[in-house]
């Protein structure tokens, strides 16, 4: 099984920063995606940014110039460190990650969820 262990939310003042972590533990033989969506109330779970199957780093366009994502699916962490923060961003991040345990078997995991609250 693979667990993912988020961490890093919190309560910030527009403008401020922070950054989030993802870990996946468990016995994964690859990752093929890992990446960071957002679910504020009443909205579905949007993608926030992604390191793809093709290595390719993709983000929303609401976060493009703020958002950074950094770390490696080898070691399967990564990191969202979220500049300039904007009230518009609070939500529920979640750390979502595609893998596969075995040639027979691919996974879609989802974290708990962090909550991120930006105060005006």
């Amino acid at each position: 099984q693979v667990q993912l262990i988020e961490t890093g939310g919190g309560l910030v003042r527009a403008g401020e920063s922070l950054t989030l972590s993802c870990r996946a533990v468990g016995d994964v033989r690859s990752i093929s995606d890992m990446g960071w969506y957002r679910q504020s109330l009443g909205n579905r779970r949007d993608l926030v940014a992604v390191n793809d199957q093709y290595g390719l780093k993709r983000y929303a366009d609401a976060v493009k110039d703020r958002f950074t994502l950094s770390g490696d699916k080898q070691s399967r962490i990564m990191y969202l460190q979220m500049n300039s923060l904007e009230q518009e961003d609070t939500g529920v991040y979640y750390c979502n990650v595609k893998a596969r345990m075995s040639s027979f078997q691919a996974v879609d995991v989802w974290g708990k969820g962090t909550q991120v609250t930006v105060s005006a």
